[in-house]
């Protein structure tokens, strides 16, 4: 998503700035501001697309859609909930929109596992081949969890959000939150000592 950005606002030189500065520069006409922020957001969104779609083709739709809605509400940003908790609904809603409309979700396809794990994670360095399968094991059992519980687990696990973050992404409650995350860890924990 280049959009020609010119040269990076001098004061954000020399710092990293946080997703709320980024925005403010960017509402403020600062091209280069949401370059950052599209590069800091686009590899968690996209693997939290994928893991809840289970399909390259729709997880790009959505994750296009989901910044094209950030790129249309820009001008009304308003710093309530922090950047990423802010994103992360745009995208919940989006699915939820798509899954009432399907009415139900369908199911994993037979390499869903596969194409998640080959989901590049530039964060990690490469892994031996026991982490993989380790990793491969609990891609599972996520998988498995009731949709709700997937989804707190991928959000606390992956990207590292509050309850009370998940909560205002999700729109259930913080007590709703723990719970569904205490239920979806006892599952976890469960499956992988079989």
């Amino acid at each position: 998503m280049n959009s020609g950005a010119g040269p990076v606002d001098p004061a954000l030189i020399g710092m990293e700035p946080g997703d709320e500065m980024l925005m403010r520069a960017w509402a403020g006409g600062d091209p280069a501001a949401f370059e950052l922020l599209y590069a800091r957001h686009r590899g968690p969104l996209y693997r939290f697309l994928l893991r809840q779609t289970r399909d390259g083709a729709l997880a790009d739709e959505f994750f296009q859609d989901t910044w094209q809605r950030v790129i249309a509400a820009r001008a009304g940003w308003k710093p309530e909930a922090a950047f990423g908790t802010w994103l992360f609904r745009i995208a919940h809603n989006r699915l939820n929109d798509h899954w009432r409309g399907r009415k139900h979700r369908p199911p994993a396809p037979a390499d869903g596992d596969e194409r998640a794990a080959r989901t590049p994670d530039p964060s990690t360095p490469e892994r031996e081949l026991s982490e993989f399968e380790q990793r491969r094991r609990l891609q599972r059992a996520i998988a498995e969890l009731p949709d709700e519980q997937r989804e707190v687990v991928l959000l606390r696990l992956e990207q590292e959000l509050s309850l009370e973050e998940i909560g205002a992404i999700t729109g259930a409650g913080r007590e709703t939150v723990k719970s569904r995350l205490r239920y979806a860890m006892d599952k976890l924990r469960a499956r992988l000592s079989e």
